[in-house]
């Protein structure tokens, strides 16, 4: 769709018997808010004025006596809802303060606009492209709870030998080994024509998809969308997760972007591939290491001068660390490489210098794109306005490496906890340019420690396994 203005929406409703308009935004966790309005409700004013909402409501956000907050709808990015069974039309949103008009500062979208404005008016690029790889389990069921005296979890996947579950699926499919499940194709896997068809669904609201497949794990897929700038490949990720889940649900099963929902299978990562563009051309290929620019390189050594912090956005669950952990493919260890899989900023090989790239394979899907974009990009820039040397390729498989040189290479984040205490630490790089400030980072370390300390107090099955 492409709405030029809001009486070319009003038509739209009007014209296509639109029953109601939702207008949807995220919050600082990453999580999907609407408020539903009848399409009779939506006029002129609703976009010049915007929608109200209750601010206090929110984690992280405002406090009650200040909780009055305006949606204000982005026209470009509006399109038909392919889940309700009344035509609907939904909107992606911004957020302003009233008192002030202004962008409202901890407003996620509105930060990754304020990255594409730094970036833009450096003069170094005028646009950053991000193309994103999310990852997910579907199960049959997933069923958990915690209250004081108990606490429980229990996933299933008819690609699973189940001990207590017999599925009717189950009897026709054939076995998959552990961990065996990477490119496998039907009968073995069974969710082939549930992501065909996630992927009409999201090819209906304008989201281009390259490709899916079965991944590693049982259960486990990927959907690798076209690269797009930076707030438009975020609204599509925050997109591919709502048509996920919705697709899974019509099938009876479960969808979740959790990093690490099953012991000793591999976790889910969202692999996220940058490059910069000026004048419509690519500036992150050239001579150097790998077929990349100069440009490139120091890009890549921002990211890695400022990984821990980052993984306090790029990797915001403690389930996220459950994931990085040597072993189940995940990027661990701190190196850039060409090729290499093993590495967390790899150089994919390319046939054209459009198609160069970095990608970053630490991040996973329970990050909100809307922070972990921009603080990739602003690392990145950090890297090139100061010229950070990444240092020298790892080219060798370094999940093989012997002890003694594993050690000299510095890692990822172990936990959470240390994630933001990075993020306390090495902060300035982000509020270059107004694009973080420190409310905002403030805000987001509070809601992490609130996590972190929630689940701290409480028991785990695994603590009664080792314990009682």
């Amino acid at each position: 769709m492409d709405f030029k203005s809001p009486a070319d929406v009003l038509k739209f409703v009007k014209d296509n018997d639109i029953q109601e308009v939702i207008f949807s935004f995220t919050d600082i966790d990453g999580a999907l808010h609407v408020v539903n309005c009848a399409s009779s409700a939506v006029n002129a004013k609703t976009f010049s004025e915007g929608v109200m909402f209750d601010g206090s409501s929110l984690k992280g956000w405002r406090p009650i006596n200040e909780s009055d907050m305006v949606l204000h709808p982005d026209l470009t990015t509006a399109r038909l809802d392919p889940f309700c069974s009344k035509p609907t039309l939904k909107i992606i949103c911004d957020i302003t303060d009233p008192g002030t008009g202004k962008t409202y500062n901890r407003d996620p979208r509105g930060v990754a606009k304020r990255a594409e404005a730094f970036v833009k008016g450096t003069g170094i690029a005028d646009k950053v492209f991000v193309g994103a790889e999310p990852e997910f389990f579907v199960f049959d069921h997933a069923n958990y709870g915690v209250d004081p005296h108990r606490s429980f979890s229990n996933v299933a996947s008819s690609e699973w030998p189940n001990n207590d579950e017999v599925y009717e699926r189950r009897g026709l499919s054939h076995h998959m080994e552990p961990n065996g499940g990477y490119l496998a194709s039907s009968p073995r896997d069974l969710g082939a024509e549930m992501r065909s068809k996630m992927m009409a669904a999201l090819k209906s609201v304008d989201v281009i998809v390259e490709k899916h497949h079965h991944e590693t794990a049982r259960g486990q897929h990927e959907i690798g969308i076209k690269y797009n700038t930076l707030v438009r490949s975020a609204d599509e990720v925050q997109i591919l997760k709502e048509v996920v889940k919705n697709v899974a649900k019509s099938y009876g099963r479960s969808a979740t972007f959790m990093p690490k929902p099953v012991y000793n299978e591999n976790g889910s990562g969202m692999h996220l591939h940058y490059s910069l563009w000026k004048d419509d051309k690519p500036i992150f290929a050239g001579k150097e290491y790998a077929g990349l620019a100069k440009l490139a390189l120091w890009f890549t050594g921002g990211v890695k001068k400022h990984i821990k912090a980052l993984n306090a956005l790029t990797n915001p669950s403690t389930n996220s660390y459950k994931r990085l952990v040597p072993g189940f493919e995940a990027p661990v260890l701190v190196g850039h490489s060409s090729c290499n899989r093993s590495a967390a900023c790899r150089v994919p090989w390319t046939t054209s210098a459009e198609s160069k790239r970095v990608e970053f394979r630490f991040p996973d899907p329970a990050a909100n794109p809307y922070l972990a974009y921009p603080g990739i990009v602003m690392a990145g820039m950090d890297g090139i306005l100061n010229q950070i040397d990444p240092g020298e390729a790892m080219d060798k498989d370094l999940y093989e490496l012997p002890p003694a040189e594993k050690k000299m290479i510095p890692c990822v984040c172990a936990s959470l906890r240390e994630a933001i205490e990075s993020l306390d630490k090495d902060r300035d790089f982000l509020k270059v340019g107004g694009v973080f400030d420190d409310d905002l980072i403030d805000a987001y370390i509070e809601l992490k420690k609130e996590e972190i300390e929630w689940l701290e107090k409480r028991p785990t099955p695994g603590e009664f396994v080792k314990y009682y």
